[in-house]
């Protein structure tokens, strides 16, 4: 057998990243932060320990960059959705759904996600992952008719993690339909933009459960196989 391509092989290592990014969103939504450990990680992934510490720090940076990939590619999803649009009022209105969705309908991985945001040793730690959700979010905010997207991109982002902080307290969560009634006032938005609390969701929502579409983690060769 003729020896792999280095092509080749740099698909095989960008297929093992995706991999423990995959398997990180799935275990920590089902298990929580403490319970997950990285081997478990490597495990669900099929990837050998030694390349978490290739890609990623630790744990925690491991896992905001693989929430971080979640968040970008849902909103990308759901700004991108047909039909198409590029009117700033529907646009912002889909980014909020989108991540008020996440918070609503994976409350254990967002919550593990805020609480390491707020962890002093580690904090927010920017990543390919979390650039891209920032420019998703600053071109959402550009095209909603921002005057200075420097100053409205940082209220944005600082009043979609509010939202999605206030939704997830434990023992006093506020509903998700109140949030965005409060956020649609700030920004302007009619109640029937994006995708109203009782709207049958669309593609771009995160009602969906399969994350695979997420993370390309197939073989060189072969066709994505889905759990």
């Amino acid at each position: 057998m003729s020896p792999r391509s280095a092509s080749v092989n740099e698909e095989l290592r960008r297929r093992s990243k995706e991999r423990l990014l995959q398997a990180a969103v799935e275990l920590v939504g089902e298990h929580g932060y403490e319970a997950t450990t990285l081997g478990d990680i490597t495990d669900r992934a099929g990837s050998a320990r030694g390349l978490v510490s290739y890609y990623f720090p630790g744990k925690r940076q491991l896992v905001q960059s693989a929430v971080h990939r979640l968040m970008h590619r849902t909103l990308e999803e759901a700004l991108e959705r047909e039909p198409r649009t590029e009117e700033g009022p529907e646009r912002m209105a889909r980014a909020i759904d989108a991540i008020l969705g996440l918070a609503r309908d994976r409350p254990v991985l967002m919550r593990q996600h805020m609480a390491g945001l707020l962890q002093a040793e580690v904090g927010f730690v920017p990543c390919p992952e979390q650039r891209r959700l920032a420019e998703l979010l600053r071109d959402t905010v550009a095209r909603h008719g921002s005057q200075d997207v420097d100053r409205d991109y940082p209220m944005l982002r600082a009043l979609l993690m509010g939202a999605v902080f206030a939704a997830l307290v434990p023992g006093v969560p506020m509903p998700v339909p109140v949030l965005r009634a409060e956020l649609f006032k700030r920004y302007r938005l009619a109640w029937e933009l994006g995708v109203p609390p009782d709207a049958e969701a669309p593609g771009g929502t995160t009602r969906d459960t399969d994350l695979s579409r997420f993370f390309a983690t197939g073989v060189p060769g072969r066709p994505a196989q889905s759990k």
